[in-house]
């Protein structure tokens, strides 16, 4: 009997020990159940300059830092939103060398641009600030509602996962703000969340954008470009 059990025993051990079984050395412990973040990788080099058009620079710029933030960010949790599915990276129109120099100077003017938007978005990706843009944008989306019962259920998507203490990406706004979005909660509009729009516009415009302009992210595409432009030159 003793001996029936140590032979089954060595079975067991010799099944788990077998090529077949073994976990890979180069996945992480999500590979498993087929994660988004494992089963996506880009390779960025750099442009060689020849004739690169600045929306596929902006592309690329993004990629990598995209890749870079994945893996500086590897064991933090994510949070979704339940608004994030409005907020998709935006489709967009090329950027012009111009339009991309201008942004620089102007920061309505980048804001009112999908491709700006985007390029900042990585940003403050890169910063956990993030949803400060996509409060902004669920706000503008908002705005373009006139359906009630619609404008209702996104007031409330909006509140519970950006305004309420609760929400892993609630933003700063002051007291007096929360106060009238919490009375605006009781009849909601399209242009309930105005004042804390407004907050939070200025947040980005006087704090995250500087540092933009003197990120990585900004100066490659810059770099880029004035590249591009010199080749097609």
């Amino acid at each position: 009997m003793r001996k029936r059990q140590q032979s089954q025993n060595e079975g067991t051990s010799a099944m788990s020990q077998a090529p077949g079984n073994q976990r890979p050395n180069n996945t992480c412990c999500f590979c498993w159940c087929c994660c988004c973040s494992c089963s996506w990788s880009s390779d960025f080099k750099p442009p060689n300059h020849h004739h690169h058009h600045p929306s596929i620079l902006a592309s690329k710029v993004l990629i990598t830092f995209r890749n870079e933030d994945r893996g500086d960010n590897a064991g933090r949790p994510t949070h979704t939103t339940k608004m994030e599915s409005i907020q998709a990276v935006e489709e967009c129109q090329n950027p012009t060398p111009d339009e991309i120099m201008s942004w620089s100077q102007n920061f309505d003017k980048m804001m009112k641009t999908p491709a700006g938007r985007n390029l900042f978005r990585e940003f403050l990706r890169t910063e956990y600030s993030e949803e400060n843009l996509l409060f902004w944008l669920a706000c503008e989306d908002l705005k373009k509602e006139q359906n009630k019962k619609v404008v209702e259920e996104k007031a409330r998507l909006i509140y519970e996962d950006y305004i309420s203490i609760l929400s892993p990406k609630e933003v700063s706004l002051d007291s007096r703000v929360r106060e009238v979005i919490n009375r605006n909660l009781l009849d909601p509009n399209p242009h309930m969340y105005e004042d804390a729009q407004l907050q939070i516009y200025t947040l980005m415009h006087r704090d995250s954008f500087p540092r933009f302009l003197n990120s990585q992210i900004y100066k490659s595409l810059i770099e880029s470009t004035a590249g591009s432009s010199t080749s097609e030159s």
